[in-house]
C-alpha cells in the first residue's frame, strides 16, 4: 500500500489532454510512447500469456484497441500476430483528432484500421471483437466512467477484455521521476507520466469497484490488469 501516494489524485490533469498544449511536445510524446510502452507496459508478456494461447492459424481473430494514443500497441500486436501466422484484423479507436492525425503518419499493417471515435459510438449488435484491449486508459477514469467503459467493452467482446494500466506506488513514482528524465526530452512523457501514476488505482481500490465477473491482478513491476473472460 503506498504511503506518499496513499490517496488517488483525481484533480491533476495531464498536459497532453489540453487541446492547446505545445504541438511539438505532443508530437514527440506520441513518438516516444513506443519506447516507454516497450519498457514498462508488458504487452509482449500479456500477448504470450493471455492472448496467444487462445489463437490458432485456422481462424481470423479480431481486436479492438481503445484509446490508441500513439498507435504503437496495435502496431506491435500486429507484428506479433504476423510472426505467429495468425490471420487478424485490428480496429484501434481514439476520440482525439490529434491522435488520429499522428496515426496517419505511421507505417502499419493493412490489417490495422485507426478510427477517430468514442467507444460508445460502436454498436455491439453489429460490431463484435474477439479481444478488447486498452493501455493506460483506466487511470483517466473516475469510478462511474470506469464501470461504464467496462460494461461497453464487455458487450463488444466475444472472448477476453484486457485493460492494462499503471499501479499507484511510491517506488514507481520515484523511479520513473529519476530514470525517465534523461531519455524522454522535449515531450510530456515525464510530467504526464508522474501525473498518471498519481491518478492510477491500487489493486484493492479496483477490486472494490469492478463488477464481480471481472478480475484484477498485479503485473510486475508496477502494473495492474483488469480482465473479463467470456463464459
Amino acid at each position: 500500500m503506498p504511503l506518499f501516494l496513499s490517496h488517488r489524485d483525481t484533480e491533476s490533469k495531464e498536459r497532453m489532454d489540453d487541446p492547446h498544449c505545445d504541438a511539438d511536445k505532443l508530437y514527440n510524446t506520441y513518438q516516444q510512447f513506443s519506447q516507454i510502452n516497450a519498457l514498462i507496459s508488458r504487452w509482449r508478456h500479456i500477448y504470450k500469456q493471455f492472448i496467444r494461447p487462445h489463437l490458432n492459424q485456422h481462424s481470423q481473430f479480431s481486436f479492438l484497441d481503445i484509446g490508441f494514443g500513439g498507435g504503437d500497441i496495435p502496431i506491435k500486436l500486429a507484428a506479433w500476430l504476423q510472426e505467429d501466422g495468425i490471420n487478424f484484423k485490428i480496429t484501434a479507436i481514439d476520440p482525439d483528432p490529434r491522435a488520429m492525425e499522428f496515426a496517419q503518419t505511421l507505417d502499419m499493417s493493412s490489417n490495422i484500421e485507426f478510427l477517430q471515435c468514442e467507444l460508445s459510438e460502436l454498436n455491439p449488435e453489429t460490431q463484435q471483437f474477439d479481444f478488447v484491449l486498452s493501455n493506460h486508459l483506466v487511470h483517466h477514469l473516475d469510478e462511474q466512467e470506469l464501470i461504464s467503459i467496462l460494461q461497453q467493452a464487455k458487450k463488444l467482446c466475444s472472448k477476453s477484455v484486457l485493460f492494462n494500466d499503471l499501479r499507484r506506488n511510491d517506488w514507481a513514482y520515484l523511479l520513473f521521476n529519476i530514470f525517465s528524465r534523461p531519455f524522454f526530452r522535449n515531450s510530456f512523457i515525464t510530467e504526464d507520466g508522474l501525473i498518471s501514476i498519481k491518478r492510477s488505482y491500487t489493486k484493492n481500490e479496483l477490486a472494490a469497484i469492478i463488477p464481480q465477473d471481472w478480475n484484477v491482478q498485479n503485473l510486475f513491476p508496477f502494473r495492474l490488469m483488469i480482465t473479463c473472460e467470456d463464459e
